[in-house]
């Protein structure tokens, strides 16, 4: 069975890839001893989600991906964007999201959108797979599932928020699970050939 890394050590988003990845034994950072930080310097998705993809690929030398995402806000130029994680200057979930309805407080405009980036490095080839979802940031959390800013986003045709819609359904309309499933359709479609 081909191995595949994912370079995070985030139990919310490994648990939410895991659920979408069959015939692939993924791999988390724990498994492979990779324990450094990764910076994540630059202000596009996709410099960062190889900046992480490629740093855990130089270690392993394995399949891998990455992937870097955030919330964006209409009304704030699409911030916090590539900073989401850490908005508020910390990597505290709570905090960012109080950070963004503060900044949000006076704004009409309500929109944004989640977007996610995947990097893939597979037989030492890149690829970039993306996913957005749009919808509206509401005044105060709701619901306990999810992570980040999920309470506080209600994806466009839906009346809950990520933090409240079942997991499957969540995974289903997600910037990450759009982006995830473009990048296992490729990984099935590379495997298919290889077989063959």
């Amino acid at each position: 069975m081909k191995e595949l890394v994912v370079a995070s050590n985030n139990q919310g988003k490994i648990r939410e890839i895991k659920q979408m990845i069959d015939g692939i034994s993924l791999l988390s950072l724990n498994d492979i001893g990779f324990t450094d930080d990764i910076d994540e310097p630059f202000q596009t998705f996709e410099e960062n989600a190889l900046a992480k993809a490629g740093t855990v690929h130089q270690f392993c030398n394995k399949n891998v991906f990455a992937d870097d995402s955030g919330i964006c806000a209409n009304a704030l130029h699409g911030a916090p964007g590539v900073n989401s994680a850490h908005y508020n200057g910390s990597r505290d979930d709570a905090a960012n999201l109080q950070q963004l309805l503060a900044d949000l407080t006076d704004k009409v405009d309500r929109s944004g959108y989640y977007k996610a980036v995947m990097c893939l490095i597979w037989d030492d080839e890149t690829y970039f797979f993306e996913g957005v979802c749009e919808g509206q940031i509401i005044k105060e959390p709701i619901g306990e599932g999810g992570f980040g800013y999920d309470p506080i986003f209600i994806p466009n045709g839906y009346d809950k928020t990520f933090a409240e819609l079942p997991p499957d359904v969540k995974n289903e309309i997600s910037h990450r699970g759009k982006a995830v499933r473009k990048m296992v359709a490729f990984i099935k479609e590379r495997l298919e050939t290889e077989a063959s």
